[in-house]
């Protein structure tokens, strides 16, 4: 019983320090599309909606940010993008998405 605690404790601990693992880059797909196309290209047909907001592609492929870096970017608040009240999932999702765009 307690090497399941240990492994479930270790388990849960990993998706937390790296939010990557556990995230459903369909789910981010989805949450970019209701909610980040009006400012974001966030899909490769997607014309422009602003020239201020860099697209999902750009973001992706910025050196020195992974899916961890951009989760935690995402949760926190930042001038010109509103507040979304993410999830730390939501965002995971997110960042998994923005990530499989390189």
């Amino acid at each position: 019983m307690a090497n399941i605690r240990i492994l479930a404790a270790a388990c849960l601990g990993g998706a937390l320090i790296n939010p990557a693992l556990a995230a459903d880059v369909g789910n981010g797909e989805a949450l970019a599309k209701r909610w980040c196309s009006t400012c974001h290209v966030v899909a490769g047909t997607q014309i422009a909606p602003t020239g201020e907001a860099p697209p999902f592609r750009t973001i992706a492929e910025a050196q020195g940010l992974d899916g961890a870096k951009l989760a935690m970017f995402l949760l926190m608040p930042h001038p010109k993008m509103p507040d979304m009240g993410l999830s730390r999932d939501a965002a995971a999702d997110l960042a998994a998405y923005i990530s499989s765009l390189k």
